[in-house]
């Protein structure tokens, strides 16, 4: 049976999907709360919250990995635009993932290159094409397929947003999903990040955040169980 591992940065993301699930066990490892539950006797899926930034989500995903033994790793959650083709609710699927704030361009290395690694992480085909496909089927949802930058930084100004666009093509800039890409490259784990909007760069993106938080947590929360199930059919 494949197994699912999910991480979410917040518990207003992990809440949202499990209002979709039925949980039937919780545990603590390392002080991150664990939580079970089977789709249609096919799939078992584990979610996670790791806590916000790059540190954070890289942990967790390392101890989702070495101790659940998970064929696949997603993170979902909200995201702010950087691209004006994005509206507040819109969803992207991670194509590729970098890190716009790692810099060793003193070393002459480009923006975002990590040793090893390369500059971005390329997700899973498989687990793409499976979302772009559930997605397209959700008539009210509006999703797009790119780049999702991440780093350390709630961005709220319009300068930055539009110099990480035009450096990297990212289309939404969050805190964790490059990394836990990064560790699953790394540990050989197919993974995938999906990202909901929740705010755009116009200085006031705090107030924006706030106020549409919940709704980008359900969007992405419907979708990622539509393509739960998908996966316990194909299991």
């Amino acid at each position: 049976m494949k197994k699912v591992g999910i991480i979410f940065a917040m518990e207003e993301e992990l809440n949202a999907l499990k209002n979709y699930l039925t949980i039937t066990k919780e545990y603590n490892i390392f002080e991150l709360k664990f939580y079970e539950c089977n789709i249609n006797n096919t799939l078992d899926v584990v979610l996670v919250q790791c806590g916000v930034g790059k540190v954070n989500a890289a942990r967790t995903t390392q101890i989702l990995i070495d101790n659940m033994k998970v064929d696949y790793v997603f993170n979902i959650g909200v995201a702010g635009g950087i691209s004006n083709k994005l509206l507040v609710g819109d969803i992207v699927l991670g194509e590729k993932l970098v890190q716009h704030d790692f810099d060793i361009t003193a070393f002459n290395h480009e923006k975002g290159y990590i040793p090893s690694v390369g500059v971005y992480i390329d997700t899973d085909l498989y687990l793409l094409n499976i979302a772009n496909e559930v997605l397209s089927s959700m008539n009210e949802v509006n999703y797009h397929r790119g780049i999702i930058a991440s780093g350390d930084i709630f961005c709220t100004e319009t300068k930055m947003s539009e110099k990480i666009n035009n450096k990297f093509n990212a289309l939404c800039v969050e805190m964790e999903g490059a990394s836990i890409a990064q560790v699953c490259f790394l540990s050989h784990v197919p993974f995938l990040i999906i990202r909901s909007i929740s705010d755009v760069p116009n200085n006031n993106n705090v107030i924006t955040y706030d106020e549409f938080l919940s709704s980008s947590c359900e969007v992405v929360a419907s979708a990622m169980n539509g393509i739960l199930e998908r996966l316990s059919m194909e299991a």
